[in-house]
């Protein structure tokens, strides 16, 4: 398969960042409210989303195209 620069650059960057805030997904997400608050913008917000999420949503999910999957790795 041929080396994609721009999907390699970005993948960088995912690690680059998961390892500037500790290697964990919770600490990713804790750095990145962080910067988000001391950014000063206003962010969008979906109308009705909780911060906790129901039981449900932690469940797999059946995908009806087994090769949308191939695209997510």
């Amino acid at each position: 398969m041929a080396r994609n620069p721009i999907l390699d650059e970005l993948r960088e960057t995912r690690e680059r960042l998961l390892a500037e805030a500790g290697g964990t997904l919770e600490g990713l997400v804790a750095q990145l409210q962080r910067d988000e608050l001391r950014s000063g913008r206003e962010f969008a917000r979906p109308k009705g989303r909780t911060e906790e999420r129901s039981p449900a949503a932690a469940e797999p999910f059946e995908v009806d195209n087994p090769k949308a999957t191939d695209r997510c790795s």
